[in-house]
């Protein structure tokens, strides 16, 4: 599959939400479903490219898969530490997924990550059963950070994500 990463278009955004949306929904990722407080948020793409670098891959003229950049901390960041990219909200269509657009989206991550003055390392969350993504992490050169896992919704006790980072 050729796939092109390029910065997300506004133009594109509803579909780019919807697609993020409807992978987290269809891959389980979302406890309460179609009433999940994370599901607004997951759909709201211009909110992220106000704050951050939302990108997206291309196969042909159809877009597979998207995900947002964060170079340096700011309101879209979960965990970053001064010094520290994030890399938030990647998915990939199911017809897409292992021919390339996951890494190609977190290689291009990285690059935008090397090429930022001052940026030393990348970090980003995974929910546990998300295991095709860690397998891609771990391939990258990303590490488990146990001691920074962490919980979104802390009222709820069972749902913490676990975090990785690449030294660059």
């Amino acid at each position: 599959m050729d796939i092109r990463i390029r910065t997300a278009e506004p133009s594109e955004y509803a579909a780019l939400g919807e697609l993020t949306a409807r992978a987290y929904l269809d891959d389980g990722l979302l406890d309460y479903g179609e009433s999940d407080p994370y599901l607004p948020v997951l759909k709201d793409v211009a909110a992220r490219a106000a704050a951050a670098e939302v990108l997206v891959a291309v196969a042909g003229d159809r877009v597979v898969g998207g995900v947002t950049f964060v170079p340096s901390g700011g309101p879209v960041a979960d965990i970053a530490r001064p010094g520290e990219a994030e890399i938030r909200a990647l998915a990939v269509v199911p017809d897409a997924r292992g021919r390339g657009a996951g890494e190609a989206l977190v290689r291009t991550c990285l690059e935008r990550a090397r090429s930022t003055e001052g940026c030393t390392a990348v970090v980003l969350s995974s929910q546990r059963s998300m295991h095709a993504a860690h397998r891609l992490y771990e391939r990258l050169g990303f590490v488990r950070t146990p001691e920074r896992d962490w919980n979104p919704v802390p009222h709820l006790d069972d749902i913490t994500l676990l975090t990785y980072q690449l030294t660059l």
